[in-house]
């Protein structure tokens, strides 16, 4: 007979470690959490060498100087699939990369976290929305996975009138969040602005930064509203990201995008909310796929299509 080598001393130390990390581990993904909605807010297409990566922060003076003290700013955030904008607001919806036709005429493979909230709580659809400038963001509320295609799909504000039926300006979109928000109260909000992405392909340089500073005034304005709504107040944690860089000017210049050169892949990210820590700089690298992860952490989602890791580093000890 094989004896042991450990006393029984020995046995119950293991024993108590092993049930230490398993309460550890359940207690860090079943806490309390204060956010009870979330409004991810992409900004179409702006360089990181024009946002955050420029030490002047001359385009982006409100989330320098008002919104990075109330949370945390990644100098490291990619995209590391395809830099066009379905492929890019679908990776941070659905937490994967996928080569999805750009025009709008292709649906993601997986659910996105909309899709997962509606389907939890069996909320109406007025209680998660998409509003998009751009209208072929409209398909990506829905998807082709058999067992969510057609269900729980969001109320969509995208476009002129809806998918196929050309862009809009930012001020109008900015005006319908204001006025379905105030009317709904919706808990789960994505927002695609395009100026910067649409005047850039323009090759007007100084319209392009023209609208780096005007798509800040309009984050700021939506900041400003959930701190002092009493509906959203400390209650609410907002992203605001973007879907993809540009090129950088030896691989063609910042008028357009779509390779993995650095201005393509580089983004920012901002995050602030109830449980998240503030005035925070993270300089860990992490990817579009991790803002769905980290939603999912927030509302307790089991969001098992998606690929991304919560970024616990943004997370108030409890």
């Amino acid at each position: 007979m094989v004896k042991s080598g450990l006393n029984l001393s020995g046995r119950i130390l293991i024993g108590l470690s092993a049930l230490f990390l398993i309460t550890c581990t359940k207690s860090k993904t079943e806490r309390d959490y204060k956010t009870e909605h979330v409004f991810v807010i992409v900004v179409d297409g702006p360089r990181y060498s024009e946002t955050w990566g420029d030490p002047t922060f001359q385009y982006i003076p409100h989330m320098k100087n008002d919104l990075a003290p109330e949370g945390a700013i990644f100098t490291n955030f990619r995209n590391n699939g395809s830099t066009f904008t379905n492929p890019g607001h679908a990776a941070i919806l659905t937490g994967n990369y996928q080569a999805l036709n750009n025009t709008g005429a292709e649906k993601p493979l997986y659910p996105n976290f909309l899709n997962y909230w509606l389907e939890k709580t069996k909320a109406p659809r007025n209680k998660a929305w998409v509003f998009a400038s751009k209208d072929k963001i409209a398909v990506l509320a829905d998807s082709y996975d058999p067992n969510w295609e057609g269900k729980y799909i969001p109320s969509l504000d995208c476009g002129v009138n809806g998918l196929g039926t050309g862009y809009r300006n930012d001020s109008i979109t900015v005006k319908h969040i204001f006025d379905s928000t105030n009317l709904h109260h919706p808990s789960m909000v994505f927002i695609n602005l395009r100026e910067p992405d649409y005047v850039g392909h323009s090759g007007n340089w100084e319209g392009y930064l023209k609208e780096l500073k005007q798509s800040d005034q309009y984050y700021f304005m939506l900041w400003n509203y959930l701190q002092t709504n009493p509906y959203y107040k400390d209650k609410t944690t907002v992203f605001i990201t973007n879907d993809h860089g540009r090129h950088l000017d030896e691989y063609g210049g910042f008028a357009h995008h779509g390779d993995a050169c650095e201005g393509c892949r580089h983004i920012n990210l901002f995050a602030a909310g109830p449980d998240f820590k503030k005035n925070l700089i993270i300089d860990r690298e992490y990817e579009q796929l991790d803002i769905s992860a980290t939603i999912a952490e927030l509302f307790h989602l089991n969001m098992e299509t998606s690929t991304g890791n919560v970024m616990w580093e943004l997370f108030e000890e409890e």
